[in-house]
């Protein structure tokens, strides 16, 4: 079983993340994140999607992507050097003024930011990766057992395409993106 990433592009209308979830659940694969966005093109939208399967599974998935009306690319990130960050959010309840020097403390270790707190709650903003992210949760579960909720998200910070997967598109190698063409945004 392997981590796997995979972006399509697909017809920004009503029910297609329906849809495409649907596909997911239907055949009972567990997705593991998975993020939507409207691209430069208001008639196309960006889907992330993150996954863990065996090789077999994983083509299967991206076959059945394919064959999706609404499903304009399939493009499979599992081998391809991406940098992304996770958004995470801890709430830590019922914090005393020593668990307030403990959090001070974690802050500076973890490099997050303190972004509300109350008399009795506190909440963090992490911008992390997966692991670093893990590992706060860990420290936090330790020190503030049973009074943590947290919030997360994943997404790219930048991604590196091979040319050949826009110009095989030619809905995507239209795109630009702030008045740059797709090609000048990924060289």
């Amino acid at each position: 079983m392997k981590k796997r990433w995979i972006s399509l592009f697909v017809e920004n209308d009503i029910g297609v993340l329906a849809r495409i979830s649907g596909l997911f659940s239907g055949k009972s694969y567990n997705l593991n994140s998975l993020t939507v966005g409207v691209t430069e093109d208001t008639t196309i939208s960006r889907m992330t999607i993150s996954l863990t399967s065996d090789d077999k599974t994983f083509e299967q998935i991206k076959k059945q992507l394919n064959r999706s009306v609404e499903v304009i690319k399939v493009v499979d990130f599992t081998d391809t050097a991406i940098h992304m960050k996770e958004l995470m959010f801890v709430k830590i309840h019922g914090c005393s003024g020593e668990d307030m020097m403990k959090l001070s403390y974690m802050k500076e270790a973890f490099q997050v930011k303190m972004i509300d707190y109350a008399p009795v709650m506190v909440l963090i903003e992490s911008v992390q990766t997966e692991t670093k992210n893990n590992d706060l949760i860990r420290l936090l579960e330790n020190t503030f057992s049973g009074r943590i909720e947290v919030y997360r998200m994943v997404f790219f910070l930048n991604i590196r395409i091979q040319k050949s997967v826009l110009t095989d598109c030619p809905v995507l190698s239209s795109l630009s993106v702030f008045g740059k063409s797709v090609f000048e945004c990924f060289n």
